[in-house]
């Protein structure tokens, strides 16, 4: 404006010829509006600068365009990129994101009462609800969508853990091995926890229960710490239930311990990280259909926005395997 100060809505619709109201339901999204008065009331808004106030449309739409994400920090280091898919989809709805980082899952109920302050439209939770946390997010009227979760009564988007352990383990029974280690995942850890069960029922199914064990913590350190204990006690294939330990495990096989892989030691992740396809590692995982959970899990929170009463619905994704060279597996036929 000429003298210095912020464009308002009124000034829109001074220059424009129309009434307030028009400019507010011109920039509300679903609102109803004549198309020549709209574009007239976006070529004033161009010329003189307005923006419309992020708050005072949330005054008027009972909305604030913003959803919370909760994910623990060290849960899996493949979270980044899940992250970033959320954030992108989330833009492109004309959301933004109100990210809650914990240190374990454990942890949320620390921050539910920071989330209710917010006001957000909405959340999506990597991280484990109990049913009574469930009950809370009802209470205080704010859907939620479950990442890799699942709960009693709330939607959730999850990739085929069992399914993909499964497959890994038959893949490496075929090929010839039986002296089996496991690198599990913290004991909070849901998605940890369904990897390792499913991966010690069917070495159980195959008639191989002693299989020793070693937790880490999602990270190359643990993963690298492992690998000397279970190197010890005799094992010939790891299974790390997450890419990032699968690869501390390789490079303390390789360097610290002088072993070939995957000739001497197939070792096999999960999650198809960034990582694991570098040239370096290869490694044999199976990975998560991202790009497609979250656009589900999106399209799940956006319905339950939209309508309170939406049921809460449950997708299951099959992870694709990756055939990397850090392990000897049957590719076909097993």
């Amino acid at each position: 404006m000429e003298d210095g100060r912020r464009p308002t809505s009124y000034d829109v619709a001074r220059i424009a010829g129309v009434s307030q109201s028009a400019v507010s339901r011109c920039f509300a999204p679903n609102a109803s509006i004549a198309p020549a008065k709209r574009e007239l009331i976006l070529k004033v808004a161009a010329e003189i600068g307005y923006k419309p106030n992020a708050l005072a449309q949330a005054l008027i739409s009972k909305r604030t365009n913003i959803v919370a994400v909760i994910i623990a920090a060290r849960t899996n280091l493949y979270y980044p990129e899940v992250l970033a898919e959320v954030g992108a989809r989330l833009s492109e709805k004309d959301f933004r994101v109100l990210l809650f980082a914990l240190s374990q899952e454990s942890e949320v109920d620390g921050v539910l009462d920071q989330i209710w302050r917010h006001s957000v439209d909405g959340v999506i939770s990597a991280a484990r609800l109990s049913t009574a946390q469930v009950a809370q997010f009802a209470e205080h009227r704010v859907p939620v969508v479950l990442y890799n979760r699942v709960a009693s009564g709330a939607a959730s988007v999850r990739c085929d853990s069992g399914e993909g352990e499964r497959d890994l383990v038959g893949r490496l029974l075929a090929a010839g091995h039986r002296r089996f280690g496991l690198i599990s995942g913290p004991l909070d850890n849901y998605v940890g926890e369904e990897r390792r069960s499913a991966a010690l029922m069917a070495l159980s199914m195959a008639g191989i229960t002693e299989v020793p064990e070693v937790r880490g913590d999602f990270t190359y350190e643990s993963g690298h710490a492992a690998m000397a204990e279970l190197h010890a006690r005799g094992c010939e294939a790891i299974i790390a239930v997450n890419d990032m330990m699968a690869i501390g495990a390789m490079d303390a096989a390789r360097i610290d311990l002088g072993l070939s892989v995957p000739q001497d030691l197939s070792i096999v992740g999960f999650d198809g990280s960034g990582a694991s396809r570098l040239g370096a590692y290869d490694l044999t995982t199976v990975r998560q259909p991202v790009r497609r959970m979250t656009e589900a899990a999106i399209e799940l929170l956006i319905k339950r926005i939209e309508d309170a009463s939406a049921p809460p619905e449950q997708r299951l994704f099959s992870g694709q395997m990756e055939a990397g060279s850090s392990a000897r597996i049957a590719v076909e036929g097993y």
